[in-house]
């Protein structure tokens, strides 16, 4: 595994991470026992993955737990990055960035975590009721408390997050990012990045890259998508967030095959490479500060995905992939 630097050389991390959502949160059920996923993440550290990413909502809870239960036999291994801000009911979520719900949320996590020390406590998302700066400022208290190692956001577009409607760009995530970095210094930022959802290229991670802020690239594979793994017309489980996505129709994804096709053409010049690699790889081309946390519960996919830090692409490779077409989506 090769390594990226954050922080000015401080922070060393496994250059692609584990994104462990996809184990108890948004997919559907299987492996959700626990032992297939909990695989998965030791295949994932085995192979030098050591950023796992997880957050108290997703389950809610039982994310967190299941990676508590590999903390407690391998701490020393993981570069720990969960999350607060975000409350997820029956009906919907909500963000919550009061200071005294801050507070609570680190204690709990650190509890089921099974761990003293966050190494990147990240903000789900800012709270429209409450100042982004005492969010903020509760969080740099707990940095102050050694609760927590560093800071980080997760960076929403215009178009309201991962596959939502509307105008494109992340200016006023830019924006909030600025307001906060006054207050204590951002170590992270996570956002969409992906083949077919490349807009933090424009904003996001110029901002990051002019402040030795790393970068989380969240959905690296297009929910799976960029794998060429799904059937166009398959079908999800009812519990797959897919099920409902405006890209995962059988029309759209029938629509959108030439780029996993023109993934496929790069992946067969590279001996062995797959599609996902190729995209991961994609990923890392576009700053020494990005970091990948494709999501898996398989073991399979997680020692694939780890590979991808050693695929170069060439500069007619990068050439190829800019020229595809960005993902197109019903919303019908």
């Amino acid at each position: 595994m090769r390594y990226r630097t954050w922080g000015a050389g401080t922070l060393r991390v496994g250059a692609v991470g584990l994104g462990c959502a996809p184990m108890s949160w948004g997919y559907a059920t299987d492996g959700r026992d626990g032992e297939s996923a909990l695989r998965a993440v030791h295949a994932a550290l085995d192979a030098g993955c050591t950023l796992l990413d997880t957050a108290d909502m997703y389950g809610p809870f039982t994310n967190e737990l299941l990676v508590g239960r590999v903390l407690k036999e391998r701490r020393d291994d993981v570069f720990l990055a969960t999350k607060c801000g975000l409350l997820a009911g029956e009906q919907h979520i909500v963000a919550n960035g009061r200071p005294s719900y801050v507070r609570r949320a680190c204690d709990a996590s650190l509890r089921r975590l099974r761990t003293d020390v966050i190494d990147l406590y990240q903000l789900h998302r800012a709270d429209p009721e409450v100042p982004v700066e005492e969010t903020w400022g509760a969080m740099a208290e707990l940095v102050a408390a050694g609760k927590v190692r560093a800071l980080g956001v997760c960076a929403v577009s215009a178009r309201g997050g991962p596959g939502a409607a509307g105008a494109r760009g992340y200016g006023s995530a830019v924006r909030l990012l600025a307001r906060v970095q006054q207050v204590f210094p951002v170590t992270g930022v996570q956002a969409e990045l992906s083949v077919w959802s490349a807009e933090a290229l424009a904003e996001l991670l110029p901002w990051c890259a002019a402040r030795g802020v790393g970068f989380l690239a969240a959905l690296p594979l297009g929910s799976g998508f960029l794998t060429g793994t799904l059937v166009p017309g398959g079908g999800f489980e009812p519990d797959d967030i897919r099920a409902r996505h405006p890209r995962f129709t059988a029309e759209m994804m029938a629509a959108n095959q030439p780029v996993v096709a023109g993934l496929r053409r790069v992946a067969a010049r590279h001996a062995g490479a797959t599609p996902a690699q190729v995209a991961l790889a994609w990923a890392l081309a576009q700053g020494p500060f990005v970091v990948p946390v494709p999501g898996t519960k398989r073991e399979r996919w997680a020692r694939e995905n780890a590979l991808a830090a050693e695929l170069d692409l060439t500069a007619d490779d990068l050439a190829e992939i800019a020229e595809l077409p960005p993902a197109r989506e019903s919303w019908a």
